[in-house]
């Protein structure tokens, strides 16, 4: 089954388990697999905690969230806008260094990126565009 729907949140981690919830609807709505839809969880915890802790420096914000999917693949987009800011432009960690020795930040988005099998960004007027695809 397909499923293509579009979701608006508080940009706020107290929104979390409702994203959660819907993501995993929706996604095994579409025949998502279990190890995918928990590797999308992951994804999704990460970009949304990210834009509810940074898009807009504390002050109120939301967060869109469009999924599509069907049994191959899902490709899941958030949008915000907050402040312009690509979090791919960012240099991947050097996982090989102990993490005592490593800067701070840039995981999550690191594992976004291991989970995933493309993810994009765009700034596209005031908007944050943020899409990953995932194939199973």
């Amino acid at each position: 089954m397909n499923v293509a729907v579009t979701l608006q949140f508080a940009a706020d981690k107290q929104k979390l388990p409702e994203v959660l919830d819907q993501l995993d609807t929706n996604l095994m709505s579409a025949g998502c697999p279990e190890e995918a839809r928990m590797q999308l969880a992951v994804a999704v915890e990460e970009i949304f905690v990210n834009i509810a802790n940074y898009a807009y420096s504390g002050k109120p914000g939301s967060a869109t969230i469009n999924i599509k999917a069907d049994a191959h693949q899902a490709v899941i987009c958030f949008a915000d806008s907050g402040f312009p800011y690509d979090p791919l432009k960012k240099e991947d960690p050097n996982i090989e260094q102990a993490a005592e020795d490593r800067p701070i930040g840039g995981l999550g988005i690191f594992l976004v990126k291991e989970m995933s099998d493309e993810v994009r960004y765009e700034r596209r007027g005031d908007m944050n565009i943020l899409t990953i695809v995932k194939k199973y």
